[in-house]
């Protein structure tokens, strides 16, 4: 369910919305939707993520329709999704074969492939550029197009993951193959205990500063785990549609850039000594939700008396629509329940309390 706060009558609820204008009058120029889709792509990426529909485009409209507004953002482009027909579904993407544009791990310093950088704020100094408004960006377009033209093309190396080569030694557990459809939280209700997949696309559209602030709480000690980010990988993946009725063959009909993470940890098992995998994917650029989310995974698997533990708790308070919306109807006028609570409470008071 979702909650949305109206009230006042009807006139001054229309005045209302026309004030929004007000709000977004304050200078003549206007931010074009292509220029927040490619200058505010990170913010762009985790409403489409929280949204859980992969639609640069529309997810900048939705940011520019409401003031930037996150929650409100995903509110719309989910409402629009809503209303979008399901005609096909992709076949399982194998991430081994991504197209990496940034690769790294935490946990071995030489891995195959090697560690690839990519594109990151990690290794920039945190001051503010105060020339930053002077950039151009026509010329710094065309520099980076001539720098790329300038480039010889490679074949793409593809990176094998780092967890391969620890089950190869009988560190880490191989999982069964899973031929059941994964459970489909858009479709079906979320039931407890939840299926994995259920929980991973849960996780996935939830709330990044909810998933963000749960895993820290882990990590604070409110929790077992501290995990190691054996790998974390961002980059292309391809989506082919089967098209025939037995699906031995597929089309290929696009590409999407997500982030992938798997974090070591120690297993629980009372044998002998291993390591577990948690493991997140989000679309596009999304780095401490994708980690936050792979620690989570590990932390509802071995259970505990922390709330990050507590797969309910977790997985039913950090949908953005649901916890906003919630919140957001304590503005709804609530003046009968009040008005109860403070009769109960004048009934209490004699007459030596009164002042």
């Amino acid at each position: 369910m979702a909650y949305v706060a109206v009230s006042g009558g009807k006139e001054a609820i229309e005045e209302s919305a026309r004030l929004l204008d007000f709000y977004k009058s304050g200078t003549d120029k206007d931010i074009e939707i292509e220029a927040i889709e490619n200058k505010l792509s990170l913010l762009v990426d985790r409403v489409m993520c929280e949204a859980g529909l992969y639609a640069k485009t529309y997810a900048a409209l939705a940011l520019k329709q409401c003031e930037g507004s996150v929650e409100e953002a995903v509110f719309l482009l989910r409402a629009y999704r809503s209303t979008l027909t399901r005609n096909y579904y992709t076949n399982t993407v194998n991430t081994s074969e991504m197209r990496v544009v940034r690769r790294i791990s935490a946990a071995f310093k030489d891995i195959i492939g090697g560690q690839i950088l990519g594109a990151t704020y990690d290794y920039t100094h945190r001051l503010i550029n105060f020339d930053a408004d002077k950039d151009n960006p026509a010329e710094l377009r065309r520099l980076t197009i001539d720098s790329l033209a300038a480039q010889t093309p490679e074949d793409i190396v593809l990176c094998p993951r780092v967890s391969d080569a620890l089950k190869e030694e009988g560190l880490i557990d191989n999982c069964e193959r899973n031929e059941h459809n994964p459970h489909d939280v858009t479709v079906n209700m979320l039931s407890f205990p939840a299926a994995r997949s259920a929980r991973l696309q849960t996780l996935s559209r939830a709330d990044t500063g909810f998933i963000s602030g749960l895993a820290y709480s882990a990590l604070r000690g409110f929790g077992q785990e501290h995990p190691t980010v054996g790998e974390l990988r961002c980059g292309y993946v391809e989506l082919y549609v089967p098209y025939m009725p037995d699906e031995s063959e597929s089309i290929y009909i696009g590409e999407i850039l997500m982030t992938e993470v798997e974090c070591f940890c120690k297993a629980d098992d009372k044998w002998q000594l291993k390591l577990a995998v948690g493991y997140g994917a989000v679309f596009g650029r999304n780095e401490n939700k994708a980690i936050s989310m792979a620690v989570i995974d590990r932390e509802l698997d071995n259970g505990g008396p922390y709330p990050v533990q507590n797969e309910e708790f977790v997985l039913m308070h950090g949908d953005s629509l649901e916890m906003n919306g919630f919140i957001s109807h304590l503005k709804l006028p609530h003046y009968v329940t009040f008005q109860s609570k403070l009769d109960a409470v004048r009934k209490t008071r004699g007459p030596d309390d009164e002042q």
